[in-house]
């Protein structure tokens, strides 16, 4: 008897709650049709890639740690240097550096930046970017790689 009283007094409140819940249906249904039935192969498609790109990262990571020789190791055998060389006095001398000049040619071939030059030889970062570009002008050079490849080849510089 009260059930029966109840549908009557929220019979408009009732039928609005299922017809939302109809709609939710369809709309849920429509959502899986048009995700999973239309676009069937390019999930597939998908899962595919991203499995394989997985298998792909577990081999390399398996593979890598195996067959990579060490950085470190790889890195001291390009930049294997001779033993002791002698400074050819001659090329100093038709190249016309000036001590600093040569002190700082040094100090790039040692691999330093310009501020830890500045630092070492207490002058300003501005000073070590002039003699630089001398070098640079003098060495017939345009960066410093080709700078220390020259000053080594000339036998500058160890």
């Amino acid at each position: 008897m009260m059930l029966k009283q109840f549908i009557k007094t929220h019979r408009l409140s009732i039928l609005y709650g299922l017809a939302l819940a109809l709609l939710v249906f369809v709309l849920k249904w429509v959502q899986w049709k048009f995700l999973i039935v239309d676009n069937a192969v390019e999930m597939y498609a998908g899962i595919i890639a991203i499995l394989f790109t997985l298998l792909g990262f577990w081999v390399s990571k398996q593979w890598g740690n195996k067959t990579q020789p060490d950085l470190l190791e790889v890195s001291e055998q390009m930049i294997a240097k001779p033993e002791k060389i002698e400074i050819d006095q001659h090329a100093l001398e038709k190249l016309q550096l000036s001590n600093r000049e040569y002190e700082v040619l040094e100090l790039i071939a040692r691999g330093m930046s310009n501020a830890e030059i500045a630092d070492q030889l207490f002058l300003s970062l501005s000073t070590i970017k002039t003699h630089v570009s001398n070098l640079y002008v003098k060495l017939d050079v345009k960066s410093r790689t080709q700078a220390i490849l020259k000053a080594r080849e000339e036998r500058l510089v160890e």
